[in-house]
């Protein structure tokens, strides 16, 4: 796959064995790296990202928490992601932002230049599980959510994902596929990657923000659930909630409505009715086959510039 593929790096195309970082660059030994992460689909009109803008949206205000200035625009940013992928022919797959500091740091904390920026359009492999209708099994792990008052948990950061890691290896261990964080009050979060909802009474429930990642997703389906009818509500949820839950899902950029059907030793209908009218709205949306919901689907075409602006790099310095 890689062979042939480039990587858009701080406003030229490099090939991708050349995108590389030294070992004791500041963002690999200190962890400072932010990223953003969203869904490319095959549309009627060429490919079309998922909600780009949003994602975007969410990459500077990680870098703002991280009080990290990004060298390049939103519009840039936009261009790139374009070119990237027509230049890739990614037609269903993945695009990967990566914002970091490429430069040494032995000891340094502190970086001295601005951060580097680095676009991947990756298409669809099989250990991505695109749009899978498979129902999960989830427990509680033993580790408990970061606390918002140590780091920003709203930043897409890389070092957040030691948190992600730990509790992904205790579940996989136990015997599930998905472990559920608790924080440091006691109430439930999110998973490594994934936004958890409950179903009680056919109200659609989910942790509020603060403690937990802004996720796109999580946003597309609060937003979707009530265009259909469904009532939401973003409140603190307990783990008896959980357990008391008739429906359990889950949401996260490779599948947008995931079911559960076993939390712990609760074993549950997976998926529910109000999980399956979820994933099949969710899926006309994906398959763009809902006009209201046309403005998700975002053509890269429209976005794309001539491919001269690529040869020099528009980095402000």
């Amino acid at each position: 796959m890689k062979d042939k593929k480039q990587v858009w790096l701080n406003g030229k195309f490099i090939p991708w064995a050349s995108a590389t970082v030294p070992i004791l660059s500041h963002s690999f030994s200190r962890a400072s790296a932010i990223f953003e992460i969203f869904r490319i689909h095959t549309g009627p009109e060429g490919p079309a990202a998922f909600r780009m803008d949003a994602h975007l949206n969410r990459l500077l205000n990680s870098a703002g928490l991280l009080e990290m200035e990004l060298c390049y625009s939103m519009e840039t940013i936009a261009e790139a992601v374009a070119e990237t992928v027509i230049r890739n022919d990614v037609g269903r797959g993945v695009v990967k932002i990566m914002a970091y500091w490429g430069e040494e740091a032995v000891i340094r904390l502190l970086p001295l230049s601005k951060p580097d920026l680095a676009i991947f359009a990756i298409p669809e492999m099989p250990e991505m599980n695109l749009d899978s209708r498979e129902p999960v099994k989830t427990c509680i792990s033993k580790w408990r959510k970061i606390d918002p008052q140590t780091v920003p948990v709203s930043a897409k950061a890389c070092s957040n994902y030691l948190n992600a890691y730990l509790t992904r290896k205790d579940a996989v261990a136990r015997g599930f596929d998905i472990g559920i964080m608790l924080g440091t009050d006691g109430l439930v979060t999110e998973g490594s990657a994934e936004s958890v909802f409950i179903v009680k009474d056919s109200i659609v429930k989910i942790p509020p923000l603060g403690r937990v990642l802004p996720g796109i997703s999580r946003m597309s389906v609060l937003e979707m659930a009530k265009s259909m009818g469904f009532v939401t509500a973003e409140e603190p949820l307990s783990l008896s909630d959980i357990y008391g839950a008739d429906e359990i899902f889950l949401s996260h950029t490779g599948v947008k409505v995931e079911p559960v059907k076993q939390f712990e030793d609760k074993h549950l209908v997976a998926p529910g009715p109000v999980t399956r009218r979820l994933m099949e709205q969710m899926a006309n949306i994906l398959a763009f086959q809902d006009e209201s919901y046309m403005q998700w689907m975002q053509k890269l075409s429209v976005f794309r510039l001539p491919p001269s602006v690529f040869s020099n790099s528009n980095r402000v310095l």
